[in-house]
């Protein structure tokens, strides 16, 4: 194959669009830094590829089954939810070790991830980056709450995030725009969380309820995960990577699937080698700087795979730390079935595309419990449009139809809520992903292995979660139902990767013998080559990643400005 080379030098190349390179884009672009984004995707039109304002009748299939497949592939939420979530790529493979199970989702379009994810927003708390110091499990942060809290600060401020003040450690107070009230079914989950002390507060989530930077507020049209044409919920792609174009510092290059970094004779990276998916040609650019936020899994591939004779084990990887570490959210849910909320009048319960309440840890110094750190809960319920499989409880008992079936239906609707755990892991060493030696991808490009466990630290979080939420649920005079997603060995705790927090690979240190990046996602020895994604994490907070996978790249572009400004990259 021949390979095209670009006679250029890029000021900055970005890999990946995602929270951390929209963000990347965002603030290099305002500095007046020039920035070429590669995306393995196409790009994004929200007024065609966002189907918030249609319906299932609007299509012959109604949006299910091969005949809406055939469409647009098979997507993690299904034909309506915003492109292009895959739980499986054609061509691009991965493979997982023997024992072990892992599931990797991934996006290919301007955007990522953040076109469809829930907006939940959640400050890491001063002992987040310190878990080795508050319990001597894992390891601490070489960086503290204090030297991100400002990059909070101005993440919140762009973004817009609801929110309140409300002064707990475990859930630090940030720059908030007023949440909306909550729903009825909300109501009655804090009050039985008033009863067992548990704090049940407005939720942060990334969506706008006041005029923000030109986005107009959420009309709570709720369809959220279909993609927002107003921009009111945030995405790298509508809120951070479009307006970037206005500044003429912006070049962005679909469809380029990166295959590796290339690095000269001094052992810098001079520039990346991507594949062009539309024409299947290979092609090199060089670049003064390569930033890396591709997700952390992907971006861990990438370095794994740049091998060169002054790397043979990949780039920043000297320590063998690549790959190393992974971490997931663990997860687990039960739903029940609340009696009062039987014959309420109707009303819209859309809000801002999810829960307008949520619950964070309650038990920091709590010294009897047989599991470290804590976790948080989330909430669903409410009159939310009835898919494929909806009442099917109910259709059993009816066998299928009938007078009794469409009772049942209407006096039942509605009254269904859900609890959904999000628990910190603790890193451990049996949970990584390493390049398999066997297999490649359609383009050639070598794929990951993964191997994963969880400890008895995250079983025993899941049985306390499980305890817990029927004590919430049957507080409100609910009916459990069981599980909401059965899980690993259909005990509740979550298929690892399935929660979509995948973190850790590429980590951060001050010693180059045990860490990959430093403090500022920098490469140790390969000083021009920087992460900014959720692969240089320490640790796996109960908090869910993407509001600090920002703040960091955030941080990490106006270092990188100033060092290009003094010459030192």
């Amino acid at each position: 194959m021949q390979v095209i080379k670009s006679p250029e030098v890029k000021d900055v190349v970005v890999i990946g669009s995602g929270a951390g390179g929209g963000t990347v884009v965002q603030v290099l672009t305002a500095l007046g830094v020039k920035v070429t984004l590669l995306e393995a995707g196409p790009m994004l039109d929200p007024q065609r590829d966002f189907k918030s304002n249609q319906f299932p009748h609007d299509y012959d299939h109604r949006g299910a089954g091969e005949n809406a497949e055939r469409y647009e592939g098979k997507q993690q939420w299904g034909f309506f939810s915003a492109p292009n979530g895959f739980w499986d790529i054609p061509g691009e493979p991965y493979t997982v070790a023997p024992g072990s199970e892992f599931r990797w989702q991934r996006s290919r379009i301007l955007g990522g991830r953040t076109n469809h994810y829930g907006r939940i927003s959640l400050r890491f708390s001063d002992y987040d980056f310190a878990p080795y110091s508050f319990d001597g499990l894992g390891t601490d942060w070489p960086i503290s709450y204090e030297d991100v809290a400002p990059y909070y600060d101005k993440v919140e401020r762009f973004i817009g995030v609801t929110g309140s003040q409300e002064g707990l450690r475990t859930a630090p107070d940030g720059i908030f725009q007023r949440c909306p009230p909550p729903k009825v079914h909300e109501v009655l989950i804090q009050k039985s969380c008033e009863k067992l002390g548990i704090p049940c507060i407005p939720n942060r989530r990334a969506v706008i309820t006041r005029r923000t930077n030109g986005r107009a507020p959420c009309h709570y049209c709720g369809h959220c995960g279909r993609g927002c044409l107003t921009a009111s919920n945030y995405s790298s792609s509508q809120v951070q990577i479009l307006p970037a174009l206005a500044s003429g510092n912006l070049e962005i290059v679909p469809n380029a699937m990166v295959r590796e970094v290339l690095v000269d004779e001094q052992g810098q990276a001079s520039g990346v080698s991507y594949i062009d998916t539309q024409t299947r040609e290979e092609i090199q650019i060089r670049a003064r700087v390569v930033v890396l936020a591709a997700s952390a899994c992907e971006s861990a591939r990438l370095l794994l795979n740049s091998k060169s004779a002054l790397y043979p084990d990949g780039l920043c990887n000297q320590s063998g730390i690549v790959g190393r570490f992974l971490m997931d959210t663990v997860g687990f849910g039960l739903g029940a079935r609340i009696p009062a909320l039987e014959g309420m009048p109707r009303y819209d319960t859309s809000g801002m595309g999810g829960a307008h309440l949520y619950m964070p840890w309650w038990e920091l110094d709590k010294k009897n419990k047989d599991f470290p750190r804590g976790y948080h809960i989330e909430i669903s319920g409410g009159y939310s449009m009835p898919y494929l499989g909806s009442f099917g409880r109910a259709a059993e008992r009816h066998g299928g139809w009938g007078a009794g079936l469409k009772e049942e239906v209407r006096r039942s609707y509605g009254t269904f809520v859900a609890l959904a755990g999000r628990g910190e892991m603790i890193p451990n060493i049996n949970s990584f992903c390493e390049i398999d030696p066997d297999v490649v991808d359609k383009w050639g490009i070598p794929v990951l292995r993964f191997h994963f466990k969880w400890s008895d630290y995250e079983w025993k979080q899941a049985r306390h979660m499980e305890r817990t939420f029927i004590d919430i649920l049957e507080g409100m005079g609910g009916e459990v139902l069981g599980l909401t997603n059965p899980g690993r060995e259909g005990k509740g705790i979550s298929i690892p990767g399935s929660i979509i927090h995948e973190i850790g690979t590429v980590r951060m240190g001050k010693d180059p013998r045990s860490s990959a990046v430093n403090e500022f996602s920098q490469g140790h020895v390969t000083r021009n080559l920087f992460v900014a994604d959720a692969g240089p994490f320490v640790s796996n907070p109960d908090k869910n990643p993407t509001l600090t996978i920002k703040a960091l790249a955030w941080r990490m572009s106006e270092y990188l400005a100033e060092a290009m400004r003094n010459g030192d990259v």
